[in-house]
Protein backbone atom coordinates (compact mmCIF):
# COMPACT_ATOMS: atom_id res chain seq x y z
CA UNK A 1 0.00 0.00 0.00
CA UNK A 2 1.23 3.37 -1.16
CA UNK A 3 1.07 6.58 0.31
CA UNK A 4 -1.62 8.36 -0.78
CA UNK A 5 -3.58 4.63 -0.29
CA UNK A 6 -3.31 4.84 3.18
CA UNK A 7 -4.07 8.40 3.72
CA UNK A 8 -7.51 7.97 1.75
CA UNK A 9 -8.18 5.02 4.12
CA UNK A 10 -7.51 7.47 7.13
CA UNK A 11 -9.80 9.59 5.60
CA UNK A 12 -12.62 6.98 5.02
CA UNK A 13 -11.94 5.78 8.14
CA UNK A 14 -12.96 9.13 9.98
CA UNK A 15 -15.56 9.74 7.63
CA UNK A 16 -17.57 6.51 8.45
CA UNK A 17 -16.74 6.30 12.24
CA UNK A 18 -16.31 10.53 13.16
CA UNK A 19 -14.42 11.41 17.29
CA UNK A 20 -16.40 13.54 18.62
CA UNK A 21 -19.19 14.01 16.72
CA UNK A 22 -22.99 15.03 17.66
CA UNK A 23 -23.99 18.61 19.70
CA UNK A 24 -23.05 18.29 23.13
CA UNK A 25 -23.22 20.38 26.08
CA UNK A 26 -21.86 22.54 28.14
CA UNK A 27 -20.29 24.97 25.72
CA UNK A 28 -19.51 28.76 26.10
CA UNK A 29 -18.99 29.14 22.30
CA UNK A 30 -20.80 28.03 19.23
CA UNK A 31 -20.13 28.23 15.77
CA UNK A 32 -22.24 27.34 12.23
CA UNK A 33 -20.17 27.62 9.33
CA UNK A 34 -21.60 26.78 5.50
CA UNK A 35 -19.12 26.52 2.37
CA UNK A 36 -21.32 27.85 -0.37
CA UNK A 37 -19.55 26.13 -3.17
CA UNK A 38 -20.38 22.62 -2.33
CA UNK A 39 -23.11 23.07 0.04
CA UNK A 40 -21.08 21.76 3.30
CA UNK A 41 -22.28 22.94 6.59
CA UNK A 42 -20.44 22.00 10.46
CA UNK A 43 -22.65 23.62 13.77
CA UNK A 44 -19.41 23.33 16.30
CA UNK A 45 -19.88 23.90 19.85
CA UNK A 46 -16.76 24.48 22.68
CA UNK A 47 -16.62 24.06 26.05
CA UNK A 48 -13.19 25.95 27.76
CA UNK A 49 -12.25 24.95 31.44
CA UNK A 50 -9.39 27.53 32.66
CA UNK A 51 -7.05 27.11 29.63
CA UNK A 52 -7.98 23.58 28.03
CA UNK A 53 -10.25 22.93 25.28
CA UNK A 54 -12.31 20.65 27.54
CA UNK A 55 -14.35 19.74 24.84
CA UNK A 56 -15.02 19.96 20.87
CA UNK A 57 -18.84 18.64 19.61
CA UNK A 58 -20.06 19.18 16.19
CA UNK A 59 -22.72 18.08 13.90
CA UNK A 60 -22.00 18.39 10.01
CA UNK A 61 -23.35 17.72 6.78
CA UNK A 62 -20.92 17.70 3.42
CA UNK A 63 -18.42 15.32 1.82
CA UNK A 64 -15.98 13.08 3.03
CA UNK A 65 -12.90 15.31 3.16
CA UNK A 66 -15.23 17.87 5.48
CA UNK A 67 -16.14 15.07 7.61
CA UNK A 68 -13.12 13.29 8.25
CA UNK A 69 -11.28 16.55 8.62
CA UNK A 70 -13.60 17.34 11.90
CA UNK A 71 -13.36 14.35 13.15
CA UNK A 72 -9.11 14.55 12.84
CA UNK A 73 -9.72 18.10 14.24
CA UNK A 74 -11.46 16.62 17.04
CA UNK A 75 -8.83 14.32 18.10
CA UNK A 76 -6.41 17.17 17.78
CA UNK A 77 -7.61 19.79 19.78
CA UNK A 78 -10.13 18.06 22.33
CA UNK A 79 -8.37 17.99 25.73
CA UNK A 80 -5.39 20.04 24.46
CA UNK A 81 -4.69 23.13 26.08
CA UNK A 82 -6.24 26.32 24.13
CA UNK A 83 -2.48 27.85 23.18
CA UNK A 84 -1.34 24.34 21.48
CA UNK A 85 -5.20 24.36 20.15
CA UNK A 86 -3.96 27.55 17.95
CA UNK A 87 -0.87 25.82 16.81
CA UNK A 88 -2.91 23.03 15.56
CA UNK A 89 -5.30 25.03 13.99
CA UNK A 90 -2.14 27.07 12.41
CA UNK A 91 -0.57 24.19 11.51
CA UNK A 92 -3.58 22.67 9.45
CA UNK A 93 -4.25 26.08 7.80
CA UNK A 94 -0.53 26.17 6.85
CA UNK A 95 -1.23 22.56 5.45
CA UNK A 96 -4.21 23.63 3.31
CA UNK A 97 -2.67 26.66 1.83
CA UNK A 98 0.61 24.81 0.74
CA UNK A 99 -1.00 23.45 -2.68
CA UNK A 100 0.33 20.60 -2.54
CA UNK A 101 4.26 21.35 -1.99
CA UNK A 102 4.01 20.70 2.12
CA UNK A 103 3.33 16.95 3.53
CA UNK A 104 2.91 18.14 7.34
CA UNK A 105 4.49 17.32 10.51
CA UNK A 106 3.27 13.68 11.13
CA UNK A 107 4.30 13.99 14.43
CA UNK A 108 2.06 16.79 15.38
CA UNK A 109 -0.57 16.70 13.19
CA UNK A 110 -0.95 12.50 13.00
CA UNK A 111 -4.05 11.73 10.91
CA UNK A 112 -4.58 15.32 9.39
CA UNK A 113 -1.27 14.91 7.12
CA UNK A 114 -3.76 12.81 5.18
CA UNK A 115 -5.11 15.45 3.91
CA UNK A 116 -2.17 16.74 2.22
CA UNK A 117 -2.91 15.80 -1.21
CA UNK A 118 -6.21 17.81 -0.70
CA UNK A 119 -4.15 20.98 -0.64
CA UNK A 120 -3.59 20.43 -4.15
CA UNK A 121 -7.53 21.21 -5.13
CA UNK A 122 -8.10 24.78 -4.03
CA UNK A 123 -12.35 23.72 -4.07
CA UNK A 124 -11.78 20.71 -2.04
CA UNK A 125 -9.63 23.13 0.45
CA UNK A 126 -12.20 24.72 1.72
CA UNK A 127 -13.80 21.57 2.45
CA UNK A 128 -11.09 20.63 5.18
CA UNK A 129 -11.22 24.23 6.73
CA UNK A 130 -14.87 24.11 7.65
CA UNK A 131 -14.37 22.62 10.41
CA UNK A 132 -11.01 24.46 11.80
CA UNK A 133 -12.47 27.53 11.24
CA UNK A 134 -15.77 26.72 12.90
CA UNK A 135 -13.16 25.97 16.19
CA UNK A 136 -11.43 28.92 15.76
CA UNK A 137 -14.95 31.17 15.31
CA UNK A 138 -16.18 28.83 18.83
CA UNK A 139 -13.55 29.55 20.49
CA UNK A 140 -13.02 33.17 20.06
CA UNK A 141 -16.95 33.39 20.93
CA UNK A 142 -15.78 31.42 24.22
CA UNK A 143 -13.18 33.30 25.03
CA UNK A 144 -15.24 36.33 24.51
CA UNK A 145 -18.10 35.40 26.74
CA UNK A 146 -15.10 34.71 29.49
CA UNK A 147 -13.45 37.66 29.07
CA UNK A 148 -10.40 35.79 27.62
CA UNK A 149 -8.87 37.38 24.44
CA UNK A 150 -6.19 34.83 22.78
CA UNK A 151 -7.51 33.39 19.74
Amino acid sequence: MNLDELYQEVILDHYKRPRGAGLREPYEGESHQVNPTCGDEITLRVHVEGDKVADVSYDNVGCSISKASASVMYELVNGATVDDALAKLAEFTELMNSKGQSEGDEESLEDAVAFAGVSKYPMRVKCALLGWKAFQDALIRAEASSGRTNA
